[in-house]
């Protein structure tokens, strides 16, 4: 180990910035956070620096540096693009025995600066010794990734109920054994859900010696996006990793499922046009019973939940059960279909609002108000539109939407199989009839589509 890891407690601490650029503010803003009253000199002091000085009471001094400077320092940093001061700074710090830091030269360093993960009062520390810089960036990418934002509230709560414990359980045993259920049980995810008042109420009874985890069951209704698996955001990876029972339907992409808790129990719920495979009613009542056993219910559905999803169908079912629920919403089938297709669904030139419409109602019949929908300036995407895409095509037609306006069908959209079929309201449905297509589709309608030829990006 070349470098021994080491947190340092600076609060009031004077620390010395040599140099007044960018380099030194980037230097200054982590000396800054820890409380640290910053002393900067340098010729030049840039507006960021001076104001970030003046907030923490520290002090700028235009001038050169002079070994009096050292006077006083808790530790010293040089961010100068003079070999010779810097070199000079490191001699003259070192003789004294101040920590001191010169930026991109280690041989100089007494002290090298990590790359940081901050949670509140919890850190991570990444480095390689100066040895590979851009790895350690992109380290810290992963670890940022995995540890939401909310752990600060967790970090937070434990350190709040510390001496509680202390108090409580005398042996070092038994606190690391409580903490670790707390750590993995339902504490750490009402916390980590931005439930704060609960996580403490749960803490304190587990604390009291209640079993907390007998009865207590959530569920999850998370978006799985369009089927990109890239798309997911970190709480819904998250929550996929943890929970202890699936419920899917057919657009969740394999690539998504393969991002599941491996050992969860999965249960396919999916649904094809006139094809339930499991009626709606079952499958709200199938999230309360396991809710009710206390496991940890991942409902998994494609796009957005609360986009012609259903997610409010199956949240109301919970709510009358006074059961714990989540939401997190997914990237809905017309933004991940647009844009990966290069139709923007709204344009100052071409399109001024957007509209989302299903393309098939409880009786599979489309009675929608056209006369609206064949307005101008507007874009229309059809979910599940593909079975009617006919008659949407020659109702709009034939309340006065131009026949000459572009339309796409989007096939398998963010996905390696994606297709893009391009066409107007006059000549979609027989392209579309000459091609082999299937659900999942989306029908995107107006001047926006002819966009694609000169955004498109993503190829196959």
């Amino acid at each position: 180990m070349e470098y021994f890891p080491i947190f340092m407690a600076l609060k009031g601490q004077t620390c010395l910035i040599i140099g007044g650029g960018r380099i030194a503010y980037r230097k200054a803003v982590p000396l800054h956070k820890a409380g640290a009253k910053l002393q900067v000199i340098a010729p030049e002091i840039g507006d960021e620096l001076r104001e970030l000085v003046a907030n923490g009471g520290g002090e700028c001094l235009q001038r050169e540096f002079l070994e009096s400077d050292l006077d006083g320092c808790r530790l010293v940093v040089s961010a100068t693009d003079n070999k010779s001061l810097n070199q000079r700074v490191s001699v003259l710090a070192q003789q004294r025995q101040l920590p001191v830091n010169v930026v991109d030269n280690p041989a100089y360093c007494s002290f090298i600066t990590p790359s940081i993960v901050e949670r509140g009062p919890m850190m991570i520390a990444i480095s390689s010794g100066g040895a590979a810089p851009v790895l350690v960036r992109s380290l810290r990418a992963k670890i940022e990734t995995m540890l939401p934002a909310t752990y600060a509230g967790l970090a937070t709560l434990a350190h709040s109920f510390r001496h509680k414990v202390k108090e409580a359980i005398t042996s070092d045993a038994g606190r690391r054994h409580f903490w670790d259920k707390v750590f993995s049980g339902p504490v750490a995810e009402r916390v980590l859900a931005g439930k704060l008042e609960q996580g403490e109420l749960l803490l304190q009874q587990a604390l009291d010696g209640e079993d907390i985890s007998a009865s207590i069951g959530e569920v999850y209704l998370v978006g799985a996006g369009p089927g990109d698996p890239d798309l997911l955001t970190i709480k819904a990876l998250r929550l996929m990793q943890q929970c202890d029972v699936v419920l899917y339907d057919r657009l969740v992409s394999d690539e998504v499922m393969n991002l599941v808790r491996r050992d969860a129990e999965r249960v396919y719920v999916g649904k094809r046009r006139a094809e339930h495979s499991v009626p709606q009613g079952d499958i709200s009542q199938m999230l309360v019973d396991y809710a009710v056993q206390g496991k940890r219910v991942l409902r998994l559905k494609g796009g957005d939940p609360f986009i012609f999803g259903r997610g409010g169908e199956e949240l109301e079912l919970l709510a009358e059960h006074k059961i714990a629920f989540q939401v997190v919403p997914g990237i809905t089938a017309a933004s991940g279909c647009a844009a990966y297709t290069g139709i923007p669904l709204t344009h100052r030139d071409y399109s001024q609002s957007v509209r989302f419409i299903t393309g098939h109602l409880k009786d599979n019949s489309i009675n929608l108000d056209w006369p609206a929908l064949a307005q101008p300036n507007q874009t229309l995407v059809f979910y599940m539109g593909l079975k009617g895409l006919q008659v949407i095509c020659r109702s709009l037609i034939d309340v006065g939407r131009a026949a000459s306006t572009p339309a796409a069908l989007v096939e398998k959209g963010t996905t390696a199989n994606q297709r893009l079929l391009v066409g107007t309201l006059a000549t979609l449905s027989d392209i579309v009839a000459k091609e082999n297509v299937h659900a999942p589709t989306l029908l995107i309608i107006g001047d926006v589509v002819n966009l694609h030829k000169q955004l498109q990006w993503f190829k196959l």
